[in-house]
């Protein structure tokens, strides 16, 4: 009696987790999308030209699950979802632990979208934070549309 009681709570402990990890990525997916909409740049959707409709898959092991981004040329239609793609032209693997997810994806958000922002996120793959599989020109697409550091609200006063 007591094993089952133990085993039911266990499989509580697993559910709650799992929801809570499934939150923390459509918290994540949501803020994306808001910031873009808000501040994005349109110079970079320009920039997409044969890209568009490409999936880009953002990998966050220490969460337990994936948000696919659809490359497009027009910010109106950006748009990011939570789950797995099943061809993506390209997988960004964030290689963090849980604590550190926010502050690299903040570090990436907060860049100029310019060369020396590409450098910042050519750091966090140096330095093995972040791994790249298949489109690397993708992967940086989706990183140039997420680097919204040159918008108004940077500068400093």
């Amino acid at each position: 009696m007591q094993q089952i009681e133990e085993s039911k709570i266990s499989d509580q402990n697993l559910k709650v987790k799992a929801l809570l990890n499934e939150t923390k990525l459509l918290n994540i997916a949501k803020l994306a999308n808001m910031l873009v909409d808000l501040y994005g740049l349109e110079k970079q959707f320009q920039k997409i030209g044969e890209r568009a409709g490409q999936e880009v898959e953002l990998n966050i092991p220490s969460f337990k699950g994936s948000i696919t981004f659809t490359l497009t040329d027009d910010r109106q239609k950006f748009n990011c979802r939570v789950e797995k793609v099943k061809h993506p032209v390209a997988k960004i693997t964030l290689r963090v632990k849980e604590e550190n997810t926010l502050k690299v994806l903040s570090k990436i958000i907060r860049s100029k979208a310019n060369i020396f922002g590409l450098l910042k996120v050519a750091k966090l793959y140096i330095f093995r934070k972040v791994n790249i599989e298949g489109s690397y020109g993708a992967a940086i697409a989706l990183c140039m549309i997420l680097m919204i550091g040159k918008n108004n609200i940077y500068k400093k006063k």
